[in-house]
């Protein structure tokens, strides 16, 4: 007679999710609870998530526009009204500003009468991946990873459920990384944060296994469903090794790594978008097949995260995708499917090898933070994406509907592009500030005052900076001053960008498409009298998603152009600024974060004011339809989108419109 076991819990079922403001975000969280997630994953915008007030110049564009905009302790009340949150498991994709977020997250569930010792949730808080690759950081490498281990301190004491970081290697693939580099470079990142704890003296040692127990990870989970699921499998069991012979942790549960996956949206297309479901399918089961490296908690993205903001139904879409493989499917009924498959074995064992010789690698020169600041771990990050971008454009690696199978039927999902996506309110932005300065005008200035003081002098000194910053929330401080105070105090910090280091992606073999446009940028600059074609690429306002701007920089100097890129985060006056000095003949403008209306006619009208309107201005980025021809009109020369994945044929259409604007026959 069969046995039946007992069925397992599903993992916890979330939505990444918030965008325009504390009212809007808090109602779409009760909804989607309402339609069976069983966790909350707040998105923040991009202000919010670099230290800056809605109202601060470099917010400009950006407010509610990649996440929810919270500024102070009111927009936290908002954000969870009606919201148990000593019942709720909240995931917070917060890095640089995770101590201050968790702040305010604490002082609301104090409001609503809960014990704080009960609280579970996650904050990402990994800064190292933020140099690497998201570009969310604000302070330099030091002052950052101690915000980190003051949290780690004083959650292991105070809330004992939470967990204070959230290692994620999601970004790292998404900036390039292949399996054996997401999990060396996410271990690297454990070790230098576990490391600053047990050598900070602020956990007894008695009590660093429950350092270790609360540690979390985010992973991501791409199409190569084979890879992707020995890679978990390698990370877990590199992770009980380090835990148990680097640290001395003896018990199982402590060394178990904990994870939660957002599959991939890198590999999400543009073209033919339906196609996405399938993907978003097939990388949610490398995670949850396997009972032995299962995932505790999943996201999916939306299938049309490649055209813009998904909607509220493109979300359901993308839960009720998890509801069905837990709810109806059998797989909660059964042990491990891969536990002694030789080939699984096989696999699992290359990639765990390899990383841990990358590993070893990057502690000889000093550990990940040295790593970050010579520009080793960014380098191979940006080779390894070209690299894949070179796959794809040569047609070895095969994208469906893409670079083949490229006919298709008209899509009723997408026959009206401008409402397949989620549009945010241009208005919304001024509503944002003019709460946010009547949050000022009404709260007790003095002791907000007095509040950031005492941060600025405990900042001075080794005290834990998670006390003051708690009172900083209570008091009515907002999240710019909050990292202003800090930043008077640690300065910022400019990672590098790897686009130097990055080894040629692309042969310019004879008769080859770069041999071709490298011939073409040679005879413009010749024709134009000038030693080489320069090419500034900028990203303006604060989206820190710098991959294309980096592919398309390292292609343009592998074609000949002198490449001017001076990384992420810079005003339109900046860019210009740098425009005048280098005298470049075209300005290539890359922005995914939906700011491009706000930041690009900006960017034209210094441009013109500086007499240089006649300059080519480029624009790149996740732009809906509407806005391209928006852009046009108000005079870029040329609009890419993730449909054009060409980059050598990019590099040869900006070729193009230098010559056009310099009145050359093309």
């Amino acid at each position: 007679m069969m046995t039946v076991r007992q069925k397992d819990r599903p993992w916890l079922m979330r939505t990444y999710a918030g965008h325009s403001s504390a009212e809007e975000s808090n109602a779409l969280y009760r909804r989607n609870l309402a339609k069976g997630q069983t966790g909350l994953s707040v998105a923040f915008d991009l202000p919010t998530q670099t230290g800056y007030d809605p109202d601060h110049v470099l917010a400009r564009g950006e407010v509610g526009r990649v996440g929810v905009p919270v500024s102070h302790l009111g927009d936290m009340r908002t954000l969870f009204r009606g919201i148990p949150l000593d019942r709720m498991n909240t995931s917070m994709t917060i890095n640089a500003t995770a101590m201050w977020l968790l702040a305010l997250y604490q002082v609301v569930a104090e409001e609503q009468g809960a014990d704080i010792a009960a609280l579970q949730g996650t904050t990402q808080n990994d800064i190292i991946k933020e140099y690497l690759s998201r570009g969310t950081h604000v302070f330099p490498p030091g002052p950052s990873l101690r915000l980190t281990t003051d949290m780690i301190a004083y959650t292991v004491e105070r809330i004992p459920k939470w967990n204070p970081i959230n290692i994620c290697s999601y970004h790292l693939q998404e900036a390039g990384a292949t399996p054996v580099q997401e999990v060396a470079y996410a271990l690297c990142t454990a070790i230098a944060v576990l490391d600053a704890v047990r050598d900070g003296g602020q956990v007894p040692p008695e009590r660093f296994g429950d350092v270790v127990g609360r540690i979390s990870f985010f992973v991501n989970a791409g199409v190569r469903f084979v890879e992707e699921m020995c890679k978990m499998r390698a990370f877990a069991r590199l992770w009980d090794t380090i835990t148990r012979e680097r640290y001395g942790v003896e018990d199982p549960r402590q060394r178990r790594f904990r994870y939660g996956v957002q599959v991939n949206s890198l590999g999400l297309t543009e073209a033919q978008p339906e196609n996405n479901v399938q993907r978003i399918v097939l990388e949610m089961l490398a995670v949850t097949l396997g009972k032995d490296a299962r995932a505790r908690a999943v996201q999916l993205p939306a299938w049309n995260e490649a055209l813009g903001l998904p909607r509220p139904w493109d979300q359901q879409w993308s839960l009720r995708i998890q509801q069905v493989l837990a709810h109806e499917s059998d797989l909660l009924e059964y042990d491990d499917l891969f536990r002694g498959s030789e080939v699984v074995e096989a696999k699992v064992t290359e990639i765990a090898e390899a990383a841990t010789a990358e590993i070893g690698r990057v502690q000889e020169m000093g550990g990940a933070v040295a790593a970050v600041e010579s520009g080793y771990l960014k380098s191979q990050l940006v080779a390894s994406h070209a690299a894949r971008r070179a796959r794809i454009e040569s047609g070895e690696e095969k994208v469906v509907g893409v670079n083949c199978f490229e006919a298709t039927e008209p899509n009723p999902l997408t026959a009206d592009l401008d409402t397949a996506v989620q549009s945010v309110d241009p208005a919304t932005e001024a509503r944002v500030v003019e709460a946010l300065q009547g949050w000022r005008r009404e709260r007790d200035e003095p002791r907000a005052k007095t509040a950031l003081e005492a941060l600025k002098a405990a900042a001075a000194t080794d005290a834990n900076l998670m006390e003051p910053t708690v009172e900083c929330a209570r008091a009515g401080v907002t999240t710019g001053e909050w990292a202003f105070a800090l930043r008077e105090v640690f300065g910022e910090y400019r990672a590098p960008t790897g686009v130097g280091g990055a080894p040629v992606a692309v042969p310019a073999e004879a008769a080859g498409p770069l041999a071709e446009v490298r011939a073409k940028v040679a005879r413009t600059a010749e024709r134009l009298g000038v030693g080489k074609l320069r090419l500034l690429v900028g990203k303006p306002g604060l989206d820190g998603h710098s991959n294309g701007a980096e592919q398309i920089a390292v292609r343009a100097r592998d074609a000949g152009f002198e490449v001017v890129y001076q990384g992420i985060r810079l005003t339109p006056e900046q860019i210009v600024a740098a425009a005048v000095a280098e005298d470049v003949h075209c300005v290539g403008l890359s922005i995914l974060s939906g700011s491009h209306l706000e930041l690009v006619p900006e960017v034209l009208r210094r441009l013109r004011a500086a007499e240089m309107g006649d300059i080519p201005v480029i624009v790149g980025g996740i732009i809906p339809s509407a806005d391209a021809r928006a852009l046009l009109d108000a005079g870029v020369a040329a609009v890419f989108t993730p449909k054009d994945f060409g980059i050598t044929e990019m590099i040869g259409r900006i070729v193009d419109e230098i010559g056009r604007a310099n009145r050359l026959e093309v």
